[in-house]
């Protein structure tokens, strides 16, 4: 069936203070761009969406360019998550749409791939952790576009989760919900030691 995946890329990373999280570097290169390759490597077509003016992001993206990646600034980024949804909703047409966060960097692709075998077209799928906590990705059926269209806020899809009953598929460890949203978050998994893709 198919399905593209968007990669939400719109926001300020204002808890780093300072520094954008999509410019740290994991795998030799920056976030955004390790995680738009490992969504690449499915096959699918891959929306990113940026803020106004985020040069040093599109041009971490550059080497990746093709005829699969689609990467735009989204005017009213600035409005939250919902800008980003909407745009996806758009561009997917009647696909299915995968949401993957760009700061998860322990999502593999074997976890994509694993999440669309999951996928019956029908419900949304949501990944979790090992232990069953809701994560990421989440694949939207194309019914389901519509009301992505109409969101608002920063609130994610969550008032669309709510609305649905939902198909989960559990990833390893906490793969699924390992986000780093400030220095502290990155020092620590640093310390940890990233894992490889």
């Amino acid at each position: 069936m198919a399905v593209g995946i968007l990669i939400p890329a719109a926001g300020a990373s204002r808890r780093m203070r300072g520094r954008d999280k999509l410019l740290e570097s994991v795998r030799a290169r920056a976030l955004i761009a390790d995680r738009v390759a490992v969504a690449l490597g499915t096959g699918l077509d891959v929306l990113v969406t940026l803020p106004p003016g985020a040069r040093a992001r599109a041009r971490a993206l550059e080497p990746l360019a093709g005829p699969r990646l689609v990467v735009e600034e989204v005017p009213d980024a600035g409005e939250g998550m919902a800008a980003s949804l909407r745009r996806g909703a758009a561009w997917a047409g009647g696909r299915a749409l995968m949401v993957l966060l760009p700061d998860l960097p322990e999502i593999t692709g074997a976890d994509l791939r694993a999440v669309l075998r999951g996928f019956d077209g029908a419900h949304i799928l949501r990944a979790t952790a090992a232990d069953g906590t809701p994560g990421h990705p989440v694949v939207f059926p194309a019914r389901c576009l519509a009301e992505l269209a109409r969101l608002r806020g920063d609130e994610g899809a969550r008032q669309v989760l709510a609305r649905h009953d939902l198909r989960l598929v559990a990833l390893p460890g906490r793969r699924a919900v390992t986000d780093l949203d400030t220095p502290e978050d990155w020092a620590a998994w640093r310390a940890g030691g990233a894992p490889k893709s």
